[in-house]
């Protein structure tokens, strides 16, 4: 029988290196998917799953059982993942990059359909997902790919939970105004 993840930690607390690599590989799969979703691209969903658990491992003396051991690793993903958002959106900005060269960016991939206008388009989840902003990304990937509730949502990002029900909300509605300008 498998221990439950607050006792797996509690051990990791006490010294138990092996309960703490239990708990990163339960996890691991859920927190890459989650970085991936949320940066748009493999090599920075890495490093941020890296950094996550080296967070942990840091940080593991000051949990407090308030929280799911998961919903405390998302948060922690969380907000690497925005420091990397925020990271990329600077060096964008910068003239050293140009649009092929850009962190996170493959060459030739568009926002939609090709502008030779071919038939044959391919719905891209990663890219559509990167074209909302970072507050209905983060709510839509936590809610839709990774299946948190509303209230796991609002402790992951630190945000009341009618504040999470409305980005939620106008996230659905955006990635349907961004689906049928794909698709239409």
């Amino acid at each position: 029988m498998r221990a439950p993840d607050l006792e797996l930690l509690r051990q990791a607390q006490q010294g138990d290196e092996g309960a703490f690599h239990e708990l990163a590989d339960r996890h691991a799969s859920g927190l890459y998917r989650l970085a991936v979703a949320l940066v748009g691209n493999t090599a920075d969903a890495e490093d941020i799953v890296q950094e996550t658990f080296l967070a942990a491992l840091q940080g593991m003396g000051a949990f407090r059982r308030r929280s799911s051991v998961k919903t405390w690793l998302y948060r922690i993903l969380s907000k690497r993942a925005a420091r990397c958002h925020r990271t990329r959106l600077r060096h964008a900005a910068s003239p050293l990059y140009d649009d092929a060269e850009e962190p996170g960016r493959g060459v030739g991939r568009g926002a939609g359909p090709s502008a030779s206008g071919a038939t044959d388009t391919r719905l891209d989840v990663t890219e559509i997902l990167q074209g909302l902003s970072t507050d209905h990304r983060r709510v839509i990937v936590l809610r839709e790919l990774e299946g948190l509730s509303y209230a796991e949502i609002a402790e992951v990002l630190g945000l009341p939970l009618g504040t999470v029900e409305s980005r939620i909300a106008r996230a659905r509605k955006e990635l349907r105004m961004r689906l049928d300008g794909y698709l239409g």
